[in-house]
């Protein structure tokens, strides 16, 4: 039979939507993250949940959220000095069997009754030092993977499988939840680290050529600073994922007491609420990988700059569960395709030798505004309420935003 035209376009799309997945290794490293990353997404949907469970806090969450985020401070920049040293596959197995392990010991002190508030605060913290390494390693470690040309599409399907994940985990979180208790969700989500760690040895990996070491840690750090710092367009992009990480996405950890406070729910309400913020923001990863070699990558980085914050000014007014839960697409959406681009456009610019070491960078800056957003966004709701919060920082990020499509119009023209 043969195949119409339009036939050939949409097999030509599909082909090239998921090209990186013709790598055997990109295969295994997609499929053991989607299951690993779903288990972390019910892990973090129901930690939030128990902590405002256990405090009525919403401070609480702020400090959940510091935690785990302070770390990639204090280590997220070694940790990209190491990736471009060592192993990155050594690296992401070690930090990934440390958070395993940290999982099965919530699990434990929640099945045994023996969970406090401060020990959900610590462990988040030790998950925090694992990240800090694994984050600028794995960043790194897609072009081990794939072909220089489907690097950004294998970049733009890792955030689909981010977020296939982050609809799936939170979904199952709540009902899990709800039905089973927290426990089983921590537990879970231990076993899910078996299927990445499973397919990071399976994989068969080409030798890697490391640049060799000249300087200390501490001028191998600053090698990649002023990269970063002399790049107009890698400074512009990284500057913006952190008001993004600071005053955007840091309202995902005020959901779990709007599900209650706001909208008048329960834990369901808090996984449906994550599940569509992920869908939002799966549908956006799709079309940046659709699309990524055929279009202007800044412009739809620059639609994704106006579109999340608007979504989250109407969200602040939503006092229904189906309409917020429309908004949060639009907000993940919005999201998505602003980090999906940055992440692209950099790692497009950057040479191979500093890779590490920028990508820690771009970690850093992104990772380390979570925890700050965090406790700022739950002291805030503390005080003023989780919608004027939201309000707020949602003008913030409008206003860097119209300040970059004003002063800075070559980013819109970026490919």
């Amino acid at each position: 039979m043969r195949m119409n035209l339009g036939q050939f376009y949409a097999a030509a799309t599909v082909q090239q939507t998921f090209a990186a997945l013709r790598h055997p290794n990109y295969r295994l490293w997609f499929m053991g993250q989607l299951v690993s990353v779903a288990g972390s997404w019910m892990q973090t949907t129901a930690q939030g949940f128990l902590i405002y469970e256990l405090t009525k806090s919403p401070a609480f969450l702020g400090y959940v959220g510091f935690a785990a985020g302070v770390p990639s401070w204090v280590f997220m920049l070694y940790g990209g000095v190491i990736a471009d040293r060592i192993s990155r596959r050594t690296i992401i197995l070690a930090a990934q069997t440390a958070m395993m392990v940290l999982a099965f010991v919530l699990a434990g002190l929640v099945a045994t009754g023996l969970v406090q508030p401060w020990m959900v605060v610590l462990l988040a913290l030790f998950n925090g030092v694992a990240n800090a390494f694994d984050a600028p390693s794995r960043q790194a470690f897609v072009v081990e993977l794939v072909d220089r040309e489907d690097m950004t599409n294998a970049i733009a399907l890792n955030s689909t499988m981010f977020n296939a994940a982050a609809v799936v985990g939170p979904a199952l979180a709540g009902v899990i939840y709800a039905l089973l208790g927290p426990a089983w969700c921590f537990t879970l989500n231990g076993l899910s680290f078996v299927a990445v760690i499973a397919a990071l040895l399976a994989m068969k990996l080409a030798p890697v050529v490391r640049t060799p070491r000249t300087g200390s840690t501490g001028e191998q750090l600053r090698q990649g600073l002023r990269y970063v710092v002399g790049d107009r367009v890698t400074l512009t992009l990284i500057l913006n994922m952190g008001v993004i990480s600071l005053f955007g996405i840091s309202m995902v950890n005020l959901f779990p007491a709007w599900s209650v406070n706001v909208l008048n729910g329960d834990v369901r309400t808090n996984g449906l609420m994550l599940a569509a913020r992920g869908l939002g923001a799966l549908s956006g990863a799709l079309l940046i990988a659709a699309l990524g070699k055929r279009a202007a990558r800044g412009r739809f980085w620059t639609i994704g700059s106006f579109v999340m914050p608007l979504a989250m000014v109407a969200f602040a007014f939503a006092r229904s569960i189906p309409l917020a839960l429309i908004l949060l697409v639009g907000l993940g959406w919005g999201f998505m395709v602003v980090a999906n681009s940055s992440n692209a456009m950099v790692q497009t610019r950057v040479p191979d030798e500093l890779r590490g070491r920028i990508m820690s960078v771009y970690t850093l800056i992104f990772f380390g505004g979570m925890p700050l957003g965090a406790l700022v966004a739950g002291l805030m709701a503390d005080r003023i309420g989780a919608p004027t919060t939201v309000l707020i920082n949602a003008c913030v990020v409008l206003l860097v935003s119209t300040l970059i499509w004003l002063r800075l119009p070559y980013i819109r023209q970026l490919r």
